[in-house]
């Protein structure tokens, strides 16, 4: 009997959590701030908005899916990335006839792909993403980009590089598509099996194949950026004009491609660029996906969003010894010694959270010492101490841990005293 966790998930545990609670809230007061509204999404969809929304050809459909029949032969897929959820979502609910125009959503959200586990990349991962339906606007693209790296900057994170690219609107695309097969086409019997297949379905492809990424004919691929037409040069350059007039630096790689079908025009990804920080340097990737909702039999809409792995924002946090201002003291521990004690401090327990005062006890029936060295591993601010002479005379014992200052208070007073003094009071 195998009773470890599946390969490639882990358990976030208690001393752990408190780094992620800050990150996401850290993102949630940052989108807040940009107007952007959270979306949340069923776990799992049916197949088909996978195979429709991210595209047939991709490495996630072909071979990464966890898909299964439910008990009425339904084919449902666990949600393997953000965009083609939210875009459901986005179709079956109208979102696009509401008044507010456009939709800015983000989500958290754990995605499941099967593919082989290492350092920073999971079968279950967790994930922030952001989508914004409904404009066609370059300066949009420059806003979800700039959220994207305001998040990265304010969690402390300087090694980093934006690389962006166009994939150009649907006529660049195709002459790109027919210059990609004449140019590998006399290499295919060289490239591996799946880009053997790619450059029938999806050439595009075959610049983000890792197996084939040396191969020479790689190196003088022809360039997306050289069969953009007019009105895609035009808007990559209003793209990083809107970068430049907000001062962030990034890099333009015409072999940029991202892994899914949906994409055109602005493509991005953001590295880090920290020490140590491992083979995989990808952060966080997105682009526009125009033609997505389409797909989903909805309304012609333009799109932009990006997904960003927290495993691997935490790694880049760690890399550059970034310290995470987490909070692992006790407000209040109660000491109690005796029968009548220990009821007196279950409704002192209480009362004190009643009031706003993270406070706890003990339960496993310690002496007396076995409860301070409780209150010291909590980290406790504040020990009250309960015995049977305090409670003759209706009162506690109140210790400041950092200093050993002790005064015996009335238990009226006790809450309003403590709470004065975890305020900054004295």
């Amino acid at each position: 009997m195998n009773m470890k966790a599946p390969r490639g998930t882990a358990d976030i545990l208690p001393k752990d959590i408190k780094a992620w609670q800050y990150v996401e809230d850290k993102i949630k007061d940052i989108c807040g701030r940009y107007h952007y509204e959270e979306i949340r999404t069923p776990i799992f969809e049916h197949t088909e908005v996978f195979q429709r929304g991210v595209g047939d050809t991709t490495d996630i459909v072909q071979k990464e899916m966890y898909t299964f029949e439910d008990r009425g032969g339904r084919s449902l897929t666990l949600r393997p990335e953000g965009t083609a959820a939210v875009a459901r979502a986005y179709v079956e609910n109208k979102l696009y006839g509401e008044a507010s125009q456009p939709t800015k959503m983000y989500y958290f959200a754990e995605m499941f792909r099967y593919e082989r586990p290492q350092k920073g990349r999971m079968r279950q991962l967790n994930q922030f993403g952001v989508e914004v339906l409904g404009s066609s606007n370059p300066a949009v693209d420059a806003e979800v980009i700039d959220l994207a790296m305001t998040v990265y900057k304010e969690l402390g994170l300087k090694s980093l590089s934006l690389v962006i690219n166009s994939l150009g609107d649907n006529e660049s695309r195709a002459n790109h598509r027919q210059a990609l097969i004449d140019h590998f086409t006399p290499h295919k019997e060289q490239l591996c099996t799946d880009c053997q297949l790619r450059l029938e379905q999806n050439p595009l492809r075959v610049l983000d194949c890792k197996k084939d990424k040396d191969h020479p004919a790689m190196a003088t691929s022809p360039s997306i950026l050289d069969y953009l037409n007019e009105d895609s040069k035009q808007y990559f350059e209003e793209v990083k004009n809107y970068l430049d007039a907000m001062e962030i630096e990034y890099i333009v790689d015409p072999t940029l491609v991202r892994g899914l079908d949906y994409y055109n025009h602005t493509a991005f990804e953001i590295m880090s660029n920290a020490k140590g920080f491992g083979a995989i340097t990808t952060l966080a990737g997105g682009g526009r996906y125009n033609g997505l909702i389409e797909e989903l039999d909805g309304p012609s809409t333009a799109a932009i969003g990006f997904g960003m792995g927290l495993e691997r924002l935490l790694m880049a946090l760690e890399a550059e010894e970034v310290e995470i201002p987490v909070n692992n003291s006790l407000d209040c521990y109660v000491v109690a010694v005796g029968k009548e004690a220990e009821k007196t401090a279950v409704q002192l327990v209480h009362t004190l959270r009643k009031s706003g005062v993270q406070a706890d006890k003990d339960y496993l029936d310690r002496k007396m010492k076995g409860q301070f060295k409780a209150a010291d591993r909590f980290k406790a601010k504040y020990v009250v101490i309960l015995g049977e002479e305090e409670l003759e005379r209706d009162a506690a014992l109140l210790k400041e841990m950092s200093t050993g200052e002790q005064t015996e208070l009335q238990m009226n007073d006790l809450a309003d005293t403590l709470i004065g003094k975890l305020s900054g009071g004295k």
